[in-house]
């Protein structure tokens, strides 16, 4: 077990003498990028949607013609 001792049970002594980021804090800083990056475009898609339900109500009646 010595061998494997030394390719695997060092493992401790090296996270401590790491300082980067770890992974998962990586990927939750690109998800939130993701989540900012997304913002101007679903907003004005729901914009478009809001007119579009709005122009629907002026027009009356339930029925919506195919686009």
């Amino acid at each position: 077990m010595g061998f494997l001792d030394k390719l695997f049970g060092n493992d401790h002594e090296r996270a401590a003498k790491y300082d980067g980021p770890s992974a998962s804090e990586t990927a939750a800083a690109r998800r939130r990028e993701g989540h900012r990056r997304n913002v101007t475009a679903t907003a004005r898609a729901g914009q478009a949607w809001e007119d579009r339900d709005r122009q629907q109500e002026r027009r009356g009646g339930w029925y919506r013609r195919a686009r």
